[in-house]
């Protein structure tokens, strides 16, 4: 069956966000943590930095509606370079504006750039941007009459 996932980047604090999101979808991992350490050497690659060995290779976690949610660790050690933008929001559509307010609030902790779920013409909405620099929007819509 086809679906899609959402893949995020982070400079080192990948286990931190998603333990974080774990909490607050009520979910766990949908296989186990991946770590850099597991990778097996590669012939002629420079041997990995400790300090990276314990970073996230892989990482999913089902939120809503079926979609997954993945990430890893960029790594320096490798030339990586995390650039937080704007490119990248989750739109999230739950089933109530209840569950749109409880995941506003835990998304929304200790974020920027937030404006609190409220009604618009077509529903409900809100979006923040949390501390882990992810965009989020939240959309209950409008039943039809």
């Amino acid at each position: 069956m086809a679906s899609v996932s959402i893949y995020l980047n982070f400079m080192g604090n990948a286990e931190e966000a998603f333990n974080h999101y774990k909490k607050i979808f009520g979910s766990e991992f949908s296989s186990p943590l991946m770590r850099m350490g597991d990778i097996p050497p590669r012939d002629g690659a420079p041997p990995m930095p400790e300090a990276d060995k314990n970073k996230v290779m892989h990482v999913a976690l089902p939120i809503l509606g079926g979609t997954q949610l993945m990430a890893t660790d960029m790594l320096e050690s490798m030339g990586h370079k995390l650039v937080e933008g704007n490119n990248v929001t989750i739109s999230l559509n739950p089933d109530s504006k209840g569950e749109a307010d409880r995941l506003y609030g835990g998304l929304s902790e200790g974020g920027t750039d937030s404006v609190a779920p409220h009604d618009e013409f077509w529903g409900y909405w809100g979006t923040c941007k949390d501390r882990f620099g992810i965009r989020w929007m939240f959309n209950v819509m409008n039943q039809p009459q």
